[in-house]
């Protein structure tokens, strides 16, 4: 709502929007991006015309969709499933990821899977078996494992601790 409401303010004509896409009619002059940066900059958004950093971009969001916003995480490799989603090859994909962020895409799908797990932990409907398997872990061991590697805690003592310890989806 935001950016649709600022492109039109501008009078910037755009094809489609989507979470985090603009699809332009024409090019913006100098001036046009200039005034849509300061304006999204007001709401705390960021323009994006770096290809790499739009990809960048699209690679967490499909990360994210797939690991917070699905019922059941695809059985299929998450490489597979990335570079379908993303149509591009999975090594230039991960090349680009680990160049731009420092960090490989497995070790960000992890960090996700982790803050997934705590979520569905402090809930608690269901059990360690059952977030292993929607999270498509081979087993609660390998979660317990990946759970204390990333967190310093176990599952367990997360489950009864008194504080809050997840992270925004936008700082894993």
């Amino acid at each position: 709502m935001i950016v649709k409401n600022e492109l039109e303010l501008i009078g910037l004509k755009y094809e489609s929007i989507a979470l985090g896409e603009v699809e332009m009619r024409d090019v913006p002059t100098k001036d046009e991006y200039r005034l849509l940066r300061a304006a999204l900059i007001r709401f705390g958004l960021e323009l994006m015309v770096d290809k790499k950093a739009m990809l960048i971009e699209r690679i967490k969001n499909t990360i994210i969709d797939m690991v917070h916003y699905t019922e059941e995480l695809p059985k299929v490799k998450n490489s597979n499933y990335i570079s379908e989603k993303i149509e591009h090859d999975y090594t230039y994909l991960a090349n680009v990821f680990s160049q731009e962020t420092g960090m490989t895409i497995e070790h960000y799908i992890i960090n996700h899977k982790i803050e997934r797990a705590k979520e569905l932990i402090l809930y608690d409907e269901l059990n360690l078996t059952e977030i292993s398997y929607l999270l498509n872990y081979s087993s609660v061991a390998h979660l317990s494992r990946q759970f204390k590697q990333v967190t310093g805690l176990t599952a367990s003592f997360f489950r009864n601790a008194p504080f809050d310890s997840r992270i925004a989806l936008e700082n894993v």
